[in-house]
């Protein structure tokens, strides 16, 4: 008989399934700080019993992947905006615990005025601020936290003040505002100081919890590799440079007199502005041309198989794979549905890799990331290699055939070639495929109507030539699935 003495928190994903290549271990370097980091809080949300109502924002930066981590809600934030999404988030739903997760590049450069104005106002947001001075993601460039004479790879003869100015305290800068409630500096070198890191950690989300307001936390962490050390190396850098500069400590703390958020907060007026679906259509104005009331399950052509579908749209960029889930997503929202349209694509964009995901669903949609999808749209032969596996038994793939020629392998699901390519360069214009195969997946599945796609299409093409093109490439999808299945094309 045993007793099993340690495992890994709740809030831990026990296999990182969202994760390439080893799904047992994390992409962060030997010695990096995050994964103590990420330890502490998801302890932390167990012990408070927060799971459910967490969710946690993640960043631009070496933590942009916490999602394949954190068994929590999960927001990805663009560069620096983590705050303000945060703001959103917890204005929208405050019974939420909302966490801001960011590197001193993403919070301190780019993000500097959204975590400024966010702690003016009080927040009520737990904010972790990684700060190892130093862009890690990117190469080791400078960091506003970078201290002076620090090597980077842009300050190879050291950070001169004269010439790329001082480093920034970002918790003695936030301290002096009236809004902030718990600020706390800490970090990771030895065992005691990460036990006063995992103490801070969870004193934050405390105050959170009691609707105390704005926390934050500032994690001095090693980063081994932008550093050029050895893990144990970058410990004591931390302790003997950085201790220097950025001395540890609480620089306010006001939670036992700052009262809880029932009594203090601006929180509720704003969530009272609309209580109903209909009060926040006319909010929008779109009152009238968005149904506040989805017709799934009962009134619509679409059969069961196809409702509620996780979509995922792939290409190369320039062939239209984001415009197409957008408009999706948009078509979709005007038809009264729960929408979530996530792009993700390359660094060379045009010619290279991208592809999105879309849900469209009769019930809130908990992530928007579509990792099993129901539908696969390839628009090229890397897309429908890379994305096939993952399509669940009984879904659908479409792919275009004008440019693929080996078909999908997989006999557990429903397979439907379109040559959206030729098709588009005959109505006059290959970059119309996309619209090709919008057309032959609305005619295959009915999950929209194509007057709503068409009203979508108005509302964000204002070239009158391209949206014709458009629509006549929409329509002529449509007819391409209409005359297969007049043949007996399955």
């Amino acid at each position: 008989m045993y007793v099993r003495a340690y495992e890994k928190p709740k809030s831990i994903y026990g296999v990182f399934e969202r994760k390439p290549g080893d799904p047992r271990t994390t992409h962060y370097c030997p010695g990096c700080g995050h994964g103590n980091v990420h330890k502490y809080i998801a302890e932390a949300i167990d012990d408070l019993g927060i799971q459910d109502r967490t969710i946690l924002i993640s960043p631009v930066g070496c933590a942009v992947f916490a999602y394949y981590y954190f068994d929590v809600g999960n927001i990805q934030a663009a560069h620096g905006r983590a705050p303000a999404v945060a703001t959103a988030v917890k204005r929208a739903r405050p019974e939420s615990i909302v966490i801001s997760y960011q590197g001193d590049g993403d919070l301190a450069a780019i993000g500097g005025n959204e975590i400024l104005h966010a702690a003016n106002r009080g927040e009520n947001i737990t904010v972790f601020f990684i700060n190892n001075a130093i862009y890690g993601m990117t190469g080791g460039q400078m960091a506003p936290t970078t201290l002076p004479g620090q090597v980077t790879t842009t300050t190879p003869m050291g950070r001169a003040p004269e010439r790329e100015g001082f480093p920034l305290r970002v918790s003695e800068l936030l301290a002096s505002l009236e809004g902030p409630t718990y600020i706390e500096r800490v970090a990771l070198f030895d065992n005691k100081s990460r036990m006063r890191a995992r103490k801070a950690i969870r004193k934050a989300l405390q105050v959170q919890l009691e609707g105390r307001g704005f926390s934050f936390v500032e994690i001095l962490s090693p980063c081994p590799t932008g550093w050029g050390m050895t893990p144990a190396q970058a410990c004591e850098w931390i302790q003997r440079e950085m201790l220097r500069y950025f001395p540890l400590g609480v620089f306010k703390d006001i939670s036992a007199t700052r009262p809880s958020a029932p009594t203090a907060s601006h929180q509720g007026k704003l969530t009272d502005l609309a209580s109903s679906p209909e009060e926040v259509l006319a909010l929008l104005g779109l009152e009238g041309v968005v149904s506040a009331h989805p017709p799934w399950p009962h009134d619509v052509d679409a059969p069961a198989r196809y409702r509620n579908p996780r979509i995922k749209i792939a290409g190369f960029g320039g062939q239209g794979v984001l415009f197409l889930g957008r408009l999706l997503a948009e078509a979709g929202m005007r038809q009264g549905y729960h929408v979530c349209w996530l792009p993700s694509y390359g660094p060379e964009m045009r010619g290279g890799t991208a592809h999105c995901h879309v849900t469209i669903s009769g019930e809130p949609i908990a992530s928007p990331l579509v990792s099993r999808p129901s539908v696969l749209i390839a628009m090229n032969r890397p897309s429908l290699e890379r994305f096939e596996p993952e399509v669940i038994p009984g879904g659908v793939i479409l792919y275009d055939s004008s440019l693929i020629s080996m078909p999908p392998r997989r006999t557990d699901v429903e397979v439907l070639p379109v040559p959206a390519t030729r098709m588009a360069d005959r109505l006059g214009s290959a970059k119309a495929a996309n619209m090709v195969a919008l057309g032959a997946y609305l005619q295959l599945t009915h999950v929209l109507p194509a007057e709503a796609v068409i009203a979508a299409l108005e509302r964000v093409v204002e070239d009158r030539s391209l949206l014709e093109l458009n629509v006549k490439s929409l329509r002529a999808g449509m007819e391409y699935v209409s005359a297969r299945r007049e043949h007996g094309a399955p």
